[in-house]
């Protein structure tokens, strides 16, 4: 089975479309199944404590709220990022942080709606994200099985109670840890069959660990989604870059995972065909 690959762009452009771009290229030549960015509206997304403080960017001084706008794509950037996926045969998508966010992206035919982990609580917006027909894609760090029980029942078209065996296949769990960068030992990987077995839907990896490894082991674990940051510089200013993967990594990222495909096999023990000729060698 392929796995399905996302390089997470995040706010990793800086709100520069050129560095969007050439992530996207990165991407594609990879061999990416997709590119993903974050939407928000920061007027709702940022709490009114923290609009007016003042943050040190590489634009000078300005208050929180400018700058989550400085980094922020709207429709001119997004119609450029449609068309320019379509050039490069990339799919992409966003994580929707709000109720506008999301309905901004519903104007593009993307192939999923992304829900991140600090949205997991937001009932309005799973429910919401539900009824757009779309797969959803919900990362589940930081969250409690209490709390991936609840967004996953709404996530449901109707309500159902334990065990959750009965859950759609138009829904993604991704196991994640929310800590940039995560520390190997709190990565817990093994709950990645723990979640599928749970609630019997596809499942799969959201990586902010330095190791690539890690992500290649999580499709052995079951992992049928991988996603990873990526970035041009992981030295760039912002918050995100220094747990993403450079382009010389996300290049040695797919070319491990496209291994492991070809590897795995099926478990039947059996002499293969290149071992025919040499079984007849040996063994008369």
């Amino acid at each position: 089975m392929k796995t399905y690959v996302i390089a997470e762009i995040g706010i990793n452009h800086n709100g520069d479309l050129n560095a969007a771009k050439r992530l996207m290229d990165i991407a594609s030549v990879a061999g990416c199944d997709s590119v993903k960015f974050q939407k928000r509206n920061p007027d709702v997304c940022v709490p009114e404590i923290e609009k007016n403080k003042i943050k040190k960017t590489p634009w000078g001084e300005m208050t929180y709220l400018e700058y989550k706008y400085k980094v922020e794509f709207g429709k001119e950037e997004y119609d450029e990022i449609d068309r320019y996926s379509k050039e490069r045969n990339i799919e992409w998508s966003a994580s929707a942080w709000d109720l506008d966010s999301l309905e901004f992206l519903l104007q593009y035919d993307i192939p999923y709606i992304k829900i991140p982990s600090a949205m997991l609580i937001n009932d309005e917006l799973l429910i919401a994200a539900r009824d757009t027909g779309k797969k959803v894609i919900l990362s589940t760090g930081m969250s409690t099985r209490e709390e991936i029980d609840h967004a996953v029942v709404l996530l449901k078209s109707k309500i159902v109670v334990e065990p959750y065996y009965e859950i759609a296949g138009n829904i993604v769990l991704l196991h994640c840890n929310s800590t940039y960068p995560a520390p190997i030992e709190e990565l817990n990987l093994s709950a990645i069959k723990t979640l599928k077995e749970r609630y019997n839907c596809s499942v799969g990896y959201s990586g902010h660990e330095f190791r690539l490894g890690t992500s290649v082991a999580a499709i052995y674990l079951g992992a049928t989604v991988i996603e990873r940051h990526i970035t041009l510089d992981r030295s760039m200013w912002g918050t995100d870059q220094l747990s993403s993967v450079e382009p010389q990594g996300l290049f040695k990222l797919m070319s491990g995972i496209r291994e492991l495909e070809q590897a795995r096999g099926d478990g039947e023990i059996k002499v293969t065909k290149s071992e025919e000729k040499v079984r007849k060698h040996l063994r008369g």
